[in-house]
């Protein structure tokens, strides 16, 4: 923290003097005379003066305490730039879904700084470019049809991940189990993305380069949202360890995309239909849609670069990996903590399937109401992300009675809608009967287009496309990992569910738990 604010106290000693008499809180008026949301004291140049005594990184804290203080609507001020934080989900609603046209578009991020194209579907601005990756993505890849072409990777990862947790029937002891969910989980992207079954050391070389990367952007980026134009130089040293991190992914990814195109290139040759394929190689993969997109160019259309596929490619493993690991985290610790709900969820596993199957599929949970909402329930009280990407207003735009002025980057605190105790009965409790028939939670629908009880994929125009996997992908493995292992606390070392902020909100004690399989 104090590398971070270092150079902003020096500038304040300079600056403040000066220009405290024109401070102002949030919560002035606006050029059209509404009220901007209120917030901690700001002055020119430096902003909310709070940043010269917190660091970024212990934003969630800080805001808790501000909407304890001024409501759940604030503003903040990084240099001249206004954020509004909404922790109220009427307010979210309004904004996200009533004026969600005005509120689509992405802020700038600091990541230019890194040569990174805003050609990605969390980062485009709100346009044709947009339109036109995300439709790809939806209708190529995230479509049911194209999902169930990828139902044998789920199974063999699957075998994978029991694998890593099984021990030898002599030797059985707990298991901290965080590692071999991101790894399954990374398989799966990996195999989706690049249309390759890989070995372990391939996996695992792009899994710590796509890690490194994320932490790198997690942990050390935010000083570059403070005039960038001078931080760059104050911390060269971090933009060029930012360079040779992407440097690494592309040497990483390039080689898998090549793949794929000489596949394509090799099918489309008349007189072979088709190209001899491996027992490794599957019949779709995201990089496949990549090489038809063509994005609008001054002289018509081009074929996306290879710098512009490897930040897809990394964005889809992102998208899929980090956040359904930590969320099977956050699930199977509650079931570990409740042994009553995870026998209960046991029993309907077992009535819906037959002992001589030799998993669940995917077709048996779609007729498991108590999964479904063992899961929501997770992901109300633990959505992976905190917050949502942040958004910007494209339009002066009056939201519950405050003003956000065009150019205002603006994000939604998800966790706390999820937790409101003004909205559900015992938020602290995991309490997956909820949503069942007659709960505070029946009929929640995760999308918010009618109205936000809880937003853990986001709301409005740019909810997260992979919704329908990432519960789908959820589904299977709570249900494949309930009728494998019980689950069991360990004496000594008990379920702790104390948040820690990685690239998600992780457990900061991981998961320890003793694994039994089941006759």
């Amino acid at each position: 923290m104090a590398t971070d604010t270092s150079w902003l106290l020096l500038l304040g000693a300079l600056v403040v003097p000066f220009v405290v008499v024109l401070a102002r809180r949030g919560g002035g008026k606006g050029k059209g005379g509404g009220r901007i949301p209120p917030g901690p004291l700001a002055v020119p140049v430096l902003g909310s003066l709070l940043w010269l005594t917190q660091s970024s990184s212990d934003l969630e804290p800080l805001l808790r305490r501000l909407i304890a203080r001024y409501g759940p609507v604030v503003s903040l001020r990084v240099g001249s730039r206004l954020t509004v934080f909404v922790a109220d989900r009427r307010v979210a609603h309004a904004a996200l879904v009533e004026r969600g046209a005005a509120l689509a578009d992405r802020p700038e991020v600091a990541r230019s700084l890194l040569g990174e194209s805003g050609n990605t579907i969390t980062r485009s601005s709100y346009g044709p470019v947009w339109r036109l990756l995300r439709r790809n993505l939806v209708a190529e890849t995230l479509h049911p049809s194209r999902v169930r072409l990828f139902a044998p990777a789920r199974s063999w990862v699957r075998r994978v991940l029991v694998d890593k947790l099984t021990d030898a029937p002599s030797e059985p002891r707990p298991r901290v189990v965080v590692e071999a969910f991101r790894y399954a989980m990374f398989c799966l992207l990996v195999l989706m993305c690049f249309g390759e079954r890989l070995d372990e050391a391939a996996v695992r070389a792009i899994g710590a380069g796509q890690r490194d990367w994320l932490l790198y952007v997690a942990r050390k980026t935010s000083v570059f949202a403070f005039y960038p134009a001078v931080t760059k130089h104050l911390f060269r040293g971090r933009l060029q360890m930012g360079l040779a991190l992407r440097r690494r992914q592309k040497e990483l990814f390039v080689p898998l995309i090549n793949a794929r195109r000489a596949r394509k290139n090799q099918i489309q040759k008349a007189g072979d239909p088709a190209a001899p394929e491996m027992d490794t190689t599957f019949e779709h993969s995201y990089v496949d849609t990549l090489l038809d997109v063509k994005l609008p160019d001054v002289d018509g259309e081009r074929a996306l670069t290879d710098d512009e596929m490897v930040n897809l490619c990394s964005e889809f493993l992102n998208a899929g990996t980090d956040t359904t690991s930590t969320a099977l985290q956050w699930i199977m610790a509650e079931l570990v903590k409740n042994p009553s709900i995870q026998s209960k969820l046991y029993d309907e596993i077992k009535s819906k399937t037959g002992d001589d199957h030799e998993e669940v599929s995917e077709e048996d949970t779609h007729n498991m109401p108590y999964l479904k909402a063992v899961v929501l329930e997770g992901l109300r009280k633990h959505p992976p992300g905190h917050f949502v990407l942040a958004h910007k207003a494209a339009e002066d735009m009056e939201v519950g009675g405050y003003l956000i002025p065009k150019g205002a980057t603006v994000n939604f605190m998800v966790a706390e809608m999820g937790r409101d105790e003004q909205e559900w009965e015992k938020p602290m409790k995991f309490i997956p009967e909820r949503f069942l028939p007659g709960g505070d939670g029946e009929g929640v629908d995760v999308t918010g287009s009618k109205g936000i009880r809880m937003m853990p994929f986001g709301v409005g125009r740019r909810i997260c496309a992979g919704l329908g996997v990432a519960m789908l992908h959820l589904e299977y493995f709570v249900a494949n990992l309930v009728r494998e292992f019980e689950w069991k606390e360990v004496a000594g070392d008990e379920v702790d569910f104390t948040e820690k902020r990685e690239f998600t909100t992780v457990m900061a004690k991981p998961l320890r738990a003793q694994l039994i399989r089941r006759a």
